[in-house]
């Protein structure tokens, strides 16, 4: 019993710290105005915490202590120090350091990598514009950004209001129709973190999330350099017959596939699709049989999305299709 009890105890210590680490968490900051964002945090809740025990405290001394030893407590100068100057003191101090954070975190840098995202139900339209002599391009889903050099992402929304939000990079901001809003940030360390909407935009609102890469700045250059290119050609037959369904069935009236006729912009860029990790905005890994099921059931998937489900497509077909898409690298 005794150590069932120590296990518990143990157990009911670790989970507050779960959420305090990983792709997705605010405590785990990656970036510096992600950084000042948490000591913000950590400030504001610590003297919250010191406050509430200080106050609870009182209180308890007020209710059990002998009336002659609590009578300090209903004094002119308790009320005006502790009532009035305290209160008004922390206020004012916390409210600018406040503000002085937020400004500091959303400061536009020199040099910063531009990237345009837009969001749309259910996904994420994510462009690299033209940048010296890098030439402009679409990805979705996924943003790829170097160590190091300062980011500068503008959004806006397609259809509704969305909400564009890295908890490793710094805050969230609005994306809205007709509206850029802009959002700055540097990643310090590589890795994989992981964005969400924040702003309930649909039946899949929970299901719209994306990638963020921090790759070394040479990493970086190479990746930008592979996806600047016109889709590859088909080298195997199976591989030719994928490209000749994904005619046939009109998939380029919606999607992209440069150096190919389609042109589509309705849906994702899909001339790299098979270099991205995951399928379905962060929603399944991106390999040929995952692809295969998105194509045939899209609707039973994430229903409400725009993409219609293609299940009269032969078993044969799908992995001719699937295949063809995964190898656009």
């Amino acid at each position: 019993m005794r150590s069932s009890a120590k296990r518990a105890a143990a157990l009911f210590c670790v989970l507050p710290l779960i959420g305090c680490s990983g792709v997705q968490s605010a405590l785990d900051p990656a970036g510096g105005d992600a950084s000042r964002i948490y000591w913000l945090t950590m400030t504001m809740t610590v003297g919250g915490i010191l406050i509430f025990l200080s106050v609870t405290s009182l209180l308890l001394y007020a209710i059990f202590a002998p009336p002659e030893r609590r009578a300090w407590l209903g004094s002119r100068r308790t009320i005006i120090y502790g009532g009035l100057a305290f209160p008004i003191i922390t206020l004012s101090a916390l409210l600018p350091y406040g503000l002085i954070v937020m400004r500091d975190s959303d400061v536009p840098k020199a040099g910063a990598l531009p990237i345009e995202v837009i969001g749309e139900q259910y996904w994420w339209r994510v462009r690299y514009p033209a940048d010296g002599d890098r030439v402009a391009f679409s990805t979705a889903n996924e943003i790829i950004v170097p160590v190091g050099r300062p980011i500068a992402v503008s959004v806006t929304a397609a259809d509704v209001i969305h909400s564009f939000w890295i908890p490793n990079f710094g805050g969230k901001i609005d994306m809205i129709p007709g509206r850029i809003n802009r959002l700055n940030f540097t990643a310090e360390r590589p890795g994989i973190y992981r964005g969400v909407c924040a702003e309930f935009c649909g039946d899949q609102h929970a299901r719209m999330a994306f990638d963020v890469i921090a790759l070394e700045p040479a990493a970086f250059e190479t990746w930008r350099t592979e996806q600047a290119k016109p889709a590859q050609d088909p080298e195997v037959p199976l591989l030719a017959r994928g490209r000749e369904l994904f005619r046939a069935g009109g998939c380029g009236s919606c999607h992209a596939v440069r150096g190919t006729e389609a042109n589509g912009q309705f849906g994702p860029d899909l001339t790299h699709v098979g270099s991205r990790r995951t399928i379905g905005a962060g929603q399944f890994p991106n390999n040929i049989g995952t692809l295969a099921g998105w194509i045939a059931n899209t609707q039973h998937i994430k229903p409400g999305v725009r993409m219609p489900s293609y299940g009269s497509l032969t078993g044969e077909d799908l992995r001719a299709l699937a295949g063809y898409l995964e190898s656009l690298r």
